[in-house]
């Protein structure tokens, strides 16, 4: 029996931590024990904190950490690993919900001792029928043909205790985990069975502003590190694009136009980088990403 530390990032979540909180308490695991769920709460000036204070009377292993001031995702994730008890750690973000047996499918990869960290497969829960909700689900679809070839992960992951510690000047968490575990010898896995509810922009200004600064810290990644993003190949953009197309050819005026968008604000992110206009470790939040409903 393996015991998991589970760590969820929040800040101003009132609306979503207690639903987070319920899905990670309804994980059925063999072979791995949760011994703690771990929420960093970084400046919440909402009810996130007392959200999470009625929670921890129904489920002890829940532990509320306040930062008193927001200092971005890194500096959470550094107090997580530092108070972890656990060798194997997993990340799920606070508005985020996980399916049943989510968690038994991202963790099993550990059985093997060369795999140092694992993904899940995020499914938003957008309707199709606005552009906005089309490219938001034409956007982790491409991110999910990508990831079955080139592991790319994100809004949830699990990962071996490397001891180290995040920088603070950037948004980057899950690719500099990856790279770190990559300097290790150790293998990196997608579970496409470790299914994550999220929410994405519900409008066209949001989901520029989003993706923008996504792909920001991503151009940052490769100019600080050299790392380079399995999701910025153009072979394996163009090889995902050709399958998402057949399959969803009914909506080739839509799929032009979500092209168009993320074109754009990769263009943005390439030129903001060149400049080096800096990353940032924490940003405005996006409203309309922060109702992921029951």
């Amino acid at each position: 029996m393996l015991s998991i530390s589970v760590g969820v990032c929040a800040y101003n979540e009132e609306k979503n931590i207690r639903a987070c909180l319920e899905s990670i308490s309804a994980q059925g695991l063999q072979g791995f024990e949760i011994i703690e769920v771990l929420v960093i709460s970084s400046g919440s000036t909402d009810g996130t904190n007392q959200r999470v204070m009625e929670y921890e009377r129904i489920d002890p292993r829940i532990k509320l950490h306040v930062q008193e001031r927001r200092e971005g995702k890194n500096s959470a994730i550094n107090l997580f690993l530092d108070l972890a008890k656990t060798d194997i750690l997993v990340l799920v973000n606070a508005d985020n919900r996980l399916e049943v047996d989510s968690l038994q499918a991202l963790l099993t990869p550990f059985s093997n001792n060369e795999v140092g960290m694992a993904g899940g497969h995020p499914v938003p829960l957008n309707p199709q029928d606005t552009l906005s909700g089309f490219a938001v689900h034409m956007l982790w679809e491409m991110h999910h043909r990508i990831a079955l070839v080139h592991p790319k992960l994100g809004e949830l992951v699990a990962f071996r205790r490397l001891r180290i510690t995040l920088p603070g000047g950037t948004q980057s968490d899950e690719d500099i985990i990856c790279m770190e575990v990559a300097k290790r010898g150790l293998r990196t896995v997608y579970a496409p069975g470790a299914i994550v509810y999220n929410r994405g922009p519900q409008n066209v200004r949001d989901f520029l502003k989003q993706r923008t600064r996504v792909n920001i810290g991503e151009r940052y990644m490769r100019r600080w590190f050299h790392y380079e993003i399995s999701t910025w190949d153009l072979s394996s953009l163009l090889h995902a694009y050709g399958t998402f197309a057949k399959d969803n050819r009914h909506s080739l005026h839509l799929m032009l136009l979500a092209i168009a968008m993320e074109s754009c604000a990769r263009t943005y992110a390439i030129m903001h980088v060149a400049l080096n206009r800096g990353d940032k470790p924490m940003w405005s939040q996006v409203s309309s990403t922060k109702d992921l409903g029951q």
